[in-house]
This record gives structure tokens, sequence and C-alpha cells, in this order.
């Protein structure tokens, strides 16, 4: 077993003060998530694709972490390390003291993904597809069934039990993915820009439920997106990566109270953090 070392690097400059802020935040704890000198390269016939490049930041229980940067800038990527899906160049990723692999993170069953597209199987129900991985489990019946049952109710969807996934709208079609995802009951949701597909008052709508669905479960929540105003409706943090190869620009301490309304949007708290985002942005291009 190989254990992780704390996460004792500097910050650069510009980022010492949310670093600090996100530190306090998170209490004496240990962090779910560390990310030390992380790099991702990818082999091609011009000798390499860089895409991150010595990234390094922690996350604690229960935050709500949405990662902005350009496209391009290793996001999906980044969310694929943290999974343990894919292996990193250099550096490593610890999950509760302990560095995932691969083979580690196979046997591992407290991390959900939920990816653009729901990718759903469309000759099963809503049901049967939250069922699956239960089904894989080899949860007994009676207690799969029940927490399917509890999982359609989380993410409203009672009365669409029986429905199969042509007959649901996009934002419908999320909700069955992220209730699978929720099944086995993980510690850590990933979300690969999840409502970069819908329509904007759609997207608004799913927004605030995935902020409901958070509080009802309290799990740590890693969530790629191109919004900034959805990033800071939803997070506690907000990590700004740079251009490919993608490295940590800004650690943004989102201090809005909880719980999350949608006039905060209009608020100039929200406006001046909006802000901040923004100008790092710019930096970037």
């Amino acid at each position: 077993m190989t254990t992780c070392q704390p996460n004792d690097e500097p910050q650069p400059a510009a980022d010492l003060g949310a670093a600090a802020s996100n530190t306090a935040s998170a209490g004496a704890g240990s962090p779910l998530l560390a990310v030390h000198h992380l790099s991702a390269v990818f082999a091609n016939e011009t000798g390499g694709l860089y895409a991150l490049a010595d990234l390094s930041f922690e996350i604690y229980p229960q935050q709500f972490v949405c990662v902005l940067g350009p496209s391009g800038s290793g996001k999906s990527t980044l969310l694929r390390l943290l999974a343990g899906l894919l292996k990193p160049t250099q550096g490593d990723v610890c999950y509760e003291g302990e560095v995932i692999d691969q083979r580690l993170a196979a046997a591992r069953r407290n991390v959900g993904f939920v990816f653009q597209k729901a990718n759903l199987m469309p000759w099963r129900t809503v049901s049967e597809n939250i069922l699956l991985p239960l089904e894989l489990q080899k949860v007994p019946r009676d207690l799969a069934q029940s927490k399917v049952a509890e999982l359609i109710q989380l993410v409203g969807l009672r009365g669409f039990e029986k429905a199969r996934p042509r007959e649901l709208s996009g934002g419908m079609a999320q909700r069955v993915a992220i209730a699978r995802a929720l099944a086995h009951d993980p510690d850590l949701l990933l979300l690969d820009e999840p409502f970069g597909s819908l329509d904007a008052l759609t997207r608004e709508r799913m927004g605030a439920e995935l902020l409901r669905i958070w509080q009802a479960r309290q799990k740590t929540v890693v969530m790629v997106t191109h919004s900034i105003a959805e990033a800071l409706f939803l997070a506690d943090r907000v990590l700004v990566l740079t251009s490919r190869p993608g490295r940590l620009r800004l650690d943004l301490t989102v201090d809005l109270p909880r719980p999350r309304h949608e006039d905060m949007r209009y608020t100039p708290q929200f406006g001046g953090l909006a802000r901040q985002i923004r100008s790092a942005i710019e930096r970037i291009e």
C-alpha cells in the first residue's frame, strides 16, 4: 500500500489568500483528495500532448468544488485521474491518504461519475438504469429496489419509473444518471459538464436540483463546468485552470451563504466573485 505525504508546497503568490481561506474553512480534518504535482501527457505523433502540468491542491470531505478553464485545459482528464481511470505521467492522486492506482480504483466503490451525456441503456427503464450498479454489486433484490425507489424520489422522477430513455427530456435523463451514480452511496461524486447540452433555463433548474441533492446527501463533489455563474451558485471553491497544459491559476473560496437561492446571482457579492474568476480567465488568454 502506497501512502501520501501532506501537500505542503507553497502556493503561487496570487493564490495564497484563497488557499489559506480554504484550509481554514475545511477545519482540522484530513483531505479526502490530495493532488501532488500532477502531470498528464498523452503520446502522439509529434512527441506528446501535454494535458496537465504540476497541478497540486487538496479537497476536504463534503466540499463542493467546481473546475473552470478554457477548452482543452485538461479538466476532463483531471476528473478521470481523480477517479483512477487514467494513470498520471507524473505526480499522484491520493484518496484518504492512499495513492490511487487503476488496480485500487477498480476495487473501490466510493466514487460516482456523471458524464456530459447521460449514457443510459436505451432498453432499460428509469428504475432499471438506476438499479444496474446495485445488480453488479449483487445487492439483494429487495434492498436494491428500496434504494432505487429512494433515489427516484430524491431526484424528482417519481411517476417515471417505467419510462425509457427515449421518453425523457435531457434534464430528466441527467437526473437518472445522477441517481445511478449515487446508487452505491459513493463518498465522492465527479461530474463532467453534466448540464452542458441543456438549454439555459433547464440548466439553471438542474443546478438548483443538484444543490438540493447535494444538501440531502452531503457528498464531496468535483464538477467541471464552463459557466462562471453556475460554478459560483453551486460551489464552496472554484479552481481555474490555465490553457493547455492545465496549471492551477486560481483557487477561490466562494463565501456565499447557504442555502443558495436564485436571487443571489444578482447580488454585489456574487458579481464581485464572478469578476475575480473572469479576471483570472482573461489573464490566461
